[in-house]
């Protein structure tokens, strides 16, 4: 209980003490550049030096204080803006009447110390009443600046806990959009989405799909930088190469100058701050890497300082992309006169001493600008300071209740947060007819020149304005490029081409690299039967099945349709022996017609002979069908004319095999055999053996007759038109039964081939049916085997192949006879054999 007791009084007398405590600044204070007094301060950091001096850390005296060199012009004009904004505010009978705004101005010399160093003495202020307590509240109601993402961060995560709203004029980095982590930020400019975006329209409207990129390792240069590879991943644009580096990493700057030595992309994207861009330029030169077309962002592209004699070897036609050039009227002469006569604390070089007590001579180096206004016109970022300023003034004016004649409460007290929602209302007009409003991020609407590095006449470089980016706009009219208005890299007049690989032509196909970008690829040719008709196409198209492509594989042109063509050599000589065999056949005709009367004519049946004959004639003939293009009448008529023709070629030549047989019996003492096949019955078995064949064709036309039919398996780059059988079963009931009756014959002819007689047609009827049964049966492989045309020509070649061995087997020898040896064709002559063979 004892132990309670003292804790419990323990904790009362810390808290009574902590209320007691009176506020006091620990160390130096840190006092502004420029300040001056008023009902309401709004607080400004600028860089306006370069370069951070760092005292002695050797902890053996109280260290000093920063020390800051080198004048940066640009954000010198911007602290002189904002204290031109706030002078004009003041002025104003409309805008708070009789309210007065007072601003305190801090260096932060472009260091993360400073800024965190600046930011503490903006918050905290130099001056306590003594005794005052600490109430934690901030004697500003509104921060301008930074200039740079990165220390606008830190300003921004500082101020964060006391809701002082920030508004920055440059800081673009998207990251400063997250409302969850920066809830009181705003800014007078986009954030780099935009930028990265019209980073990436540049790029792809210009053609290039090969590029370097190089950031600096800050929060503007990474998230810049990441947001523009996503987009540039999603157009299809390749980076060679992503290095980054920070102005105080001279290795790594080392290796970003290597590696661009190195590559091959002639397009560099550098999203980097000014102070990075310098040393890079300076390294660049150093080591004359020159001819790169180099594609920048706001913070440099129009930074004059960034033009040197040796620099212009670099940068020379840089394209890039910078905000809006607005005039300020009147900005001009403010910064000539009345800001060294009113808010410049030390008008004199030397012996003055500021309300701060310090001495003049910290301000020798910003007295040398005193009549320089020359910059002026190139300022692009000082409308951006100016809407910030007039933004925080319009949110006081409706915080304060501010009317035009009865002026604003004066007696209000505004907090930081009532700051920031006001912020997020308002929406006006500035003088120079600019709106003003912040989305629900705390940004502006984004709105770009693309501007172009040009050499003059004079050989001065000027930044020329060849396009823009408003994304204020409908979609399709957001970008535009002038591109016959730019100068390229090296002062060229064309286009510089940067890729990995070559454009592939059409014909061919993108195959990617192992392991390389997509960008990076080989031109495969298109294979067979597929074409591409575009530049870089990816894919090949496969053709329609009646096309085929070309020889440079980027048209689909009709396949060749073949076909046996009376007009090739192969069907003029296939035409040539079938009127061959017709021109024989007739000749054998004419022949045994005028010897008819002999007996050689008359002994071997000249009715059947010149039926046979006819029917040879007919074989000929036949072929000739098989030849011209297939139409669905020449695919039934060639198959069945075959078929028919054959038939009763056949059926010729078993009737006289069975006529021979049958003399030979009707020779024999007491037959009478020649009464039971006579002509009239001969002519009766050809007409029978012919019909079955008739009808065989008739049902396969009846069924499934042939057709034309494109076949395009066979090969693929030609359409070989053929007649379709149909049906197969049709088709080898024709062969079958043709070949049925020449078995048939050519048994009967074997028996009767030992039969005496002088002249024994059934040994030519023998021969002529093993060459007509050879041909076929070799026939049947061949066919199945033959490609295309060469499948007709085989069948063309098996009919003329055993028409001709008919014709000539059978007719040969009695031709022979009749004319050479006809004191052979007697009565006498044919029958002296048997005679002599009977006795």
């Amino acid at each position: 209980m004892l132990l309670f007791l003292y804790t419990l009084l323990l904790f009362h007398q810390l808290h009574t003490k902590a209320g007691n405590t009176v506020c006091r600044i620990m160390g130096d204070p840190q006092y502004p550049l420029l300040s001056k007094n008023g009902d309401t301060i709004i607080g400004g950091l600028f860089p306006v030096h370069s370069i951070e001096i760092l005292p002695s850390f050797e902890f053996t005296q109280k260290p000093q204080l920063l020390s800051c060199s080198s004048v940066y012009l640009r954000d010198f004009r911007l602290a002189q803006i904002m204290i031109f904004a706030i002078e004009e505010i003041n002025r104003s009978e409309s805008l708070l009447p009789n309210v007065s705004i007072g601003y305190r101005i801090y260096d932060t010399c472009g260091s993360r110390l400073s800024i965190m160093s600046a930011t503490m003495g903006l918050m905290n202020g130099q001056e306590f009443v003594p005794g005052h307590r600490c109430n934690g509240q901030s004697p500003l109601h509104a921060i301008i600046g930074e200039s740079e993402s990165s220390p606008t961060v830190i300003l921004s995560r500082t101020t964060g806990p006391f809701k002082i709203p920030v508004i920055s004029h440059s800081a673009s980095c998207e990251c400063l959009s997250n409302r969850k982590y920066y809830p009181s930020f705003f800014r007078t400019m986009a954030s780099d989405y935009y930028q990265s975006r019209a980073l990436a329209y540049i790029v792809k409207n210009l053609g290039w799909y090969w590029l370097g990129a190089v950031n600096s390792d800050n929060e503007y240069g990474n998230y810049g930088m990441a947001m523009f590879l996503k987009i540039a991943q999603e157009e299809g644009i390749c980076v060679e190469y992503s290095e980054k580096f920070y102005r105080t990493e001279p290795e790594k700057l080392k290796k970003v100058v290597d590696t661009i030595k190195k590559s091959t992309a002639k397009v560099i994207v550098a999203f980097v701050s000014l102070p990075e861009m310098g040393l890079l330029v300076d390294q660049l030169s150093i080591q004359n890497i020159t001819g790169l077309q180099m594609i920048g962002v706001k913070s440099w592209i129009t930074v004059k300082s960034l033009i040197t004699p040796n620099s212009v070897h670099v940068l020379g036609g840089s394209l890039g992309l910078a905000v809006r050039k607005i005039d300020i009227a009147g900005f001009a002469d403010y910064v000539i006169k009345e800001f060294w006569n009113t808010a410049f604390p030390c008008p004199q070089t030397k012996g003055n001493y500021s309300q701060y007590a310090l001495s003049c001579s910290k301000y020798e180096d910003l007295l040398l600008l005193k009549n320089y206004n020359e910059d002026v016109p190139e300022q692009r970022y000082a409308s951006y300071v100016y809407k910030a300023v007039y933004a925080v003034a319009h949110s006081l004016h409706s915080l304060l209740k501010c009317k035009e004649q009865e002026g604003c409460e004066k007696g209000l007290t505004i907090q930081p947060q009532q700051l920031v929602e006001a912020l997020k209302m308002v929406n006006f007009t500035i003088k120079t007819g600019d709106h003003v409003w912040f989305d629900s991020t705390g940004g502006a609407v984004a709105q770009y020149e693309v501007v172009n590095w040009q050499q003059d006449s004079g050989g001065s470089i000027k930044f020329k304005s060849v396009g823009y980016y408003d994304a204020s706009l409908p979609p399709d009219q957001r970008f535009v490029l002038n591109t016959e208005n730019i100068i390229w890299a090296g002062g060229q007049i064309e286009k510089p081409r940067s890729v990995c690989s070559e454009s592939c032509p059409p014909g061919t196909r993108k195959a990617a690299q192992n392991g390389r970008p997509v960008c990076c690829y080989d031109c495969i040719p298109c294979a067979e039967g597929e074409i591409s008709n575009e530049t870089d196409s990816n894919n090949c198209k496969r053709c329609p099945i009646e096309y085929w492509s070309n020889a440079e594989k980027n048209e689909c042109v009709s396949k060749t349709v073949e076909f046996l063509s009376f007009t090739e050599v192969m069907g003029i000589l296939l035409v040539f022996f079938s009127m061959l065999g017709v021109g024989l056949t007739a000749m054998v005709a004419i022949l045994f017609y005028s010897k008819k009367d002999t007996p050689i004519v008359k002994a071997n049946n000249s009715e059947l002979s010149f039926l046979l004959l006819f029917s040879l004639t007919l074989c000929f003939l036949c072929s000739l069908t098989f030849i011209g293009r297939p139409t669905e009448w020449s695919c039934m008529l060639r198959h069945t004319a075959f078929g028919i023709t054959f038939v009763l070629c056949i059926s010729c030549v078993l009737g006289k095999t069975i006529v021979v047989l049958m003399a030979f019996k009707a020779t024999l003492p007491g037959s009478n055999v020649m009464k039971w096949f006579g002509p009239s019955q001969q002519r009766l078995s050809v007409l029978a053996f012919t019909l079955i064949q008739v009808l065989i064709c008739v049902l396969w036309l009846t069924i499934s007759p042939p057709f034309p039919h494109k076949n395009m398996k066979y090969h693929k780059e030609n359409i070989i038109l053929e007649c379709s059988l149909g049906s197969t079963v049709g088709f080898w009931a024709v062969l079958g039964y043709i070949g049925l009756l020449a078995v048939l014959c050519c048994i009967l002819a074997f028996l009767a081939r030992t039969l005496p007689d002088n002249f024994n047609e059934a040994k030519f009827i023998t021969f002529s049916m093993l060459i007509f049964c050879t041909v076929w049966i070799t026939f049947i492989p061949a066919y199945i085997s033959s490609p295309g045309k060469f499948t007709v020509a085989v069948e063309i070649f098996a009919i003329l192949a055993s028409s001709f061995g008919l014709l000539f087997c059978i007719f040969a020898p009695k031709c022979y006879v009749i004319l050479f040896n006809p004191e052979q064709n007697t009565k006498q002559n044919m029958i002296a054999k048997t005679t002599s063979k009977s006795c």
